[in-house]
């Protein structure tokens, strides 16, 4: 059956307290202690898992972070087809989608890197970095492939239906939603299961039903679909 990938309702900025780590604890804990950190840590860190996983997620929570603190970032992914050179009042560097680079990307994304640990001014800049691969299995240039590994290195893993299934509970929950069974699995089986798009339907959900004044059941998903 097709997956609905939800596109209502998700204008949500990802942060560190809206990702639902499950497996994925170590490294959210990682990137919460380098991004409130005074001193950050100049070792890089590199995250990489399937679709789903949250790597994006992380990575733009932390430039949230820092942004939130009057920093200034730079960010690269693959939709950036000319990147821009490193700036020096960059205090970190986002590069995200690694997997996908081209050689026009990778080339910045090296010369990033090396400005970022070498910076001019003594003061090495931190980078963070997201691809699909492991760095060893990555198909990039090889001094920006071992470059990606040579620091933290976090492997993060996609919820399992169960686990799904106990945080969209928990969430629920935890905004006074009756959400019977029926919903549950409507809701797993159809839309796509990225759990940040899954609590973004519960909360357009929790609105929709307050504004109909009925309660949430299949029906109601299916009339809210219609009407956004």
């Amino acid at each position: 059956m097709k997956q609905i990938a939800l596109d209502i309702g998700l204008a949500c900025v990802p942060s560190f307290s809206n990702y639902l780590a499950g497996p994925n604890e170590p490294a959210l804990s990682h990137l919460q202690l380098w991004a409130g950190s005074a001193l950050r840590s100049p070792v890089p860190t590199y995250l990489w898992g399937p679709t789903g996983s949250g790597k994006s997620h992380l990575l733009r929570a932390a430039a949230q972070a820092l942004r939130e603190d009057g920093a200034r970032t730079g960010w690269l992914d693959a939709s950036v087809l000319e990147p821009p050179p490193f700036d020096e009042s960059w205090v970190a560097v986002f590069m995200d989608d690694c997997h996908l680079y081209t050689a026009v990307q990778q080339h910045a994304a090296f010369n990033w890197f090396v400005h970022a640990v070498n910076a001019a001014d003594g003061h090495p800049r931190g980078v963070l970095a997201a691809g699909a691969l492991p760095p060893a299995d990555l198909a990039l240039r090889d001094d920006l492939r071992s470059r990606l590994g040579w620091g933290h290195v976090f492997a993060l893993q996609s919820l399992s239906d169960a686990q799904r299934r106990a945080v969209l509970r928990r969430q629920a929950d935890a905004r006074g939603l009756l959400l019977s069974d029926e919903v549950m699995d409507f809701v797993l089986k159809r839309f796509a299961r990225d759990l940040t798009h899954l609590v973004a339907l519960l909360d357009q959900l929790d609105h929709y039903s307050l504004q109909t004044q009925r309660p949430i059941t299949i029906a109601l998903v299916k009339s809210m679909l219609e009407a956004s």
